[in-house]
């Protein structure tokens, strides 16, 4: 079963890569680079500048913001980063920031829209996303790719993998009694760990006391969560580079030249040779940490409150900086500084761990921890709100409750589980994503650019 699951992932990610990276450079030169000649504009918009809290939505941009960070600022950095170069090498991260740049515009695209055509759910309260934007502006003949959405992010928001990472993480780092950690328990003749299953549950009942309470509640603490974390994994990181600085100028110009050599690369060949392997895989990994193409951050930019759809566009371009071009690059460089990428069969967030603590001995793993306690739970907050979105779009408000319940159960599920099948099955279900959402934006390209060249021409009047 584990190796059809892998097959799957394999062969329906090599066209969505096509469709993700040629879909995003569609979007880059159609816009003729104009949402990122206005960066600073969206950094104000962040700041609060241009907020009306009279506007329709549920949350601010900044909170809507800090919702879409806590989804992709989260194991995917620390855990995926590592995967990526035990698997590609370091040149898997130059595919990635290429994916990141890209999708920088494809949010904005995408995330325009999610403001232009929201909809209703059942409670008659104001939802975007994008199956409210198939639904409200392309019609009937394209409900199934709605629903094939909707369908796909119940699966794909799922807490399984950052629970499954950040119980490795505590297993590994905080249990030094091999005793402890070796404990198990038999049920319906399965052996589960009982340290995992202990911990498993924890995180249930923190997550529940966040996710039960909506987007309000999430929207909160994600951002008090967020900014703290990004801080606190940028001055421990940048303590490491600091150790080895003489050595990252080397790691860039090795990250560029093993993108086009693969020297590194111990993957599956794909379109053709082991260098689209290579592609393909950072593809797969940018995709998975910052989301961008796939849905979620039009999900979380449209609870904005907002009736100007660029600036929540703006806001949006911003994840995938953040997310890949920074927090990714920060997590490759402390493992290829460290050199643990060479010296070490660790996997994940135990390959990270390990250069955690060989640059600073003793408590460097615990720093690590900390950090990935953040990442994971502040994850798992955004996620249970997307998928909790979507079965409202499929069933109705009152079934989304029972959604919770069930994504709560699965992250005791997630801490029990294989990590290799966990991200294989979300890899699976965020490739069907990224294909309602890209083609959609696609079809409704020119009614971004049109509003677009509107907001700007006002903003141009009124600056000027």
């Amino acid at each position: 079963m584990s190796e059809f699951i892998a097959y799957l992932a394999n062969e329906i990610y090599t066209p969505v890569a096509f469709l993700l990276i040629l879909g995003g450079l569609f979007f880059l030169i159609y816009s003729r680079f104009v949402q990122y000649k206005y960066f600073k504009h969206a950094i104000n918009i962040l700041r609060g500048k241009y907020s009306n809290p009279n506007d329709p939505g549920q949350i601010n941009a900044y909170q809507a913001l800090s919702t879409a960070l806590a989804s992709t600022v989260g194991m995917g950095n620390i855990a995926g980063v590592a995967a990526a170069i035990t698997l590609g090498g370091p040149g898997a991260l130059f595919w990635m920031w290429m994916t990141a740049f890209v999708g920088m515009s494809t949010n904005f695209f995408t995330s325009v829209l999610a403001i232009m055509y929201r909809g209703k759910d059942t409670a008659g309260v104001i939802q975007g996303g994008p199956m409210y934007v198939i639904r409200e502006a392309l019609g009937k003949k394209w409900q199934p790719l709605a629903i094939l959405f909707s369908v796909c992010c119940l699966i794909g928001c799922l807490p399984i993998f950052q629970a499954n990472q950040l119980t490795q993480a505590i297993v590994d780092i905080g249990i030094a009694s091999d005793e402890i950690r070796l404990t198990t328990f038999s049920f319906l003749g399965f052996t589960i760990s009982t340290p995992k299953f202990i911990i498993g549950t924890t995180l249930m009942l923190i997550a529940g006391t966040v996710i039960l309470g909506g987007i309000q509640r999430i929207g909160n603490w994600a951002g008090k969560m967020v900014p703290m974390m990004i801080v606190i994994y940028f001055l421990s990181v940048f303590a490491i580079l600091i150790l080895h600085i003489t050595d990252i100028p080397g790691y860039f110009v090795l990250i560029i030249s093993d993108a086009f050599s693969a020297e590194n690369y111990s993957g599956s060949p794909a379109l053709g040779g082991i260098v689209g392997g290579l592609i393909i895989m950072g593809i797969r990994r940018a995709s998975f940490s910052n989301e961008a193409g796939i849905g979620t951050a039009p999900l979380a930019l449209g609870a904005s409150k907002s009736t100007e759809p660029i600036r929540e566009g703006l806001v949006s371009m911003l994840s995938p900086a953040i997310d890949t071009l920074i927090v990714c690059t920060l997590t490759a460089l402390a493992i290829l500084a460290t050199g643990v990428w060479q010296t070490s069969d660790a996997k994940g967030v135990s390959l990270t761990a390990m250069a955690f603590q060989t640059a600073m001995p003793g408590f460097g793993k615990y720093v690590l921890l900390l950090c990935a306690f953040f990442f994971s739970i502040t994850s798992v907050f955004s996620y249970s709100y997307y998928g909790s979105k979507s079965l409202s779009f499929l069933l109705g408000v009152k079934a989304s409750k029972w959604y919770s319940y069930f994504y709560l159960i699965t992250i005791v599920l997630g801490a029990i589980a294989s990590m290799q099948d966990i991200m294989n099955i979300i890899d699976v279900a965020y490739a069907l994503m990224a294909i309602p959402t890209m083609l959609s934006g696609f079809v409704l390209a020119p009614k971004v650019m049109a509003e677009a060249r509107r907001y700007f021409a006002a903003l141009k009047e009124k600056e000027g």
